[in-house]
């Protein structure tokens, strides 16, 4: 067998002048408000795509109390945006919902699907005040395809920012 050394450590006992050093002010009470702060809120920033404005022309955010129904909106929306790929509309109906590039995409896919298109389902969220975001679950003949949406409270109107079919 190896010799073996044991040593005693000496621990220091709560009363040793180890404890009684200066310490440090690493983590200072918080000072006390004296109203309570409100948290913070997130906001719309109006979708530019890059365009200048100026600042009395510029989109302004509306909050969503001053917006129609948002569900109703979307609904009617769709159904418009349906129209105008099965041709049995006409783009310039709802070019003032839509930024004037979904409206430009909006004109390249004018009847592009000769086979019926049913909505199936709906689904809407509201991430921050006068955001939409939704996904319309699409049946075009046999196939099932998703259009996504972004839709922004600007001006006293809904506009729809994004459009996607997936």
């Amino acid at each position: 067998m190896e010799n073996l050394i044991i040593r005693e450590v000496h621990r220091p006992t709560p009363d040793s002048n180890i404890w009684n050093h200066p310490a440090l002010a690493l983590f200072p009470k918080p000072v006390e408000a004296e109203k309570p702060l409100e948290p913070s809120r997130l906001y719309l920033v109006p979708t530019s795509f890059g365009e200048t404005y100026e600042q009395e022309m510029a989109p302004l955010a509306t909050p969503k109390s001053e917006l129609p129904d948002l569900q109703n909106w979307v609904k009617r929306f769709t159904i418009s945006v349906i129209e105008i790929w099965s041709g049995r509309r006409t783009p310039l109906q709802v070019s003032r919902w839509c930024h004037r590039t979904i409206y430009q995409e909006l004109l390249k896919k004018i009847g592009t699907f000769k086979s019926a298109l049913y909505i199936r389902k709906i689904h809407l969220s509201e991430p921050i005040e006068g955001v939409g975001e939704v996904v319309v679950t699409l049946r075009i003949g046999e196939r099932i395809r998703s259009l996504v949406m972004r839709i922004e409270g600007v001006d006293h109107r809904w506009i729809c920012t994004e459009l996607y079919l997936i």
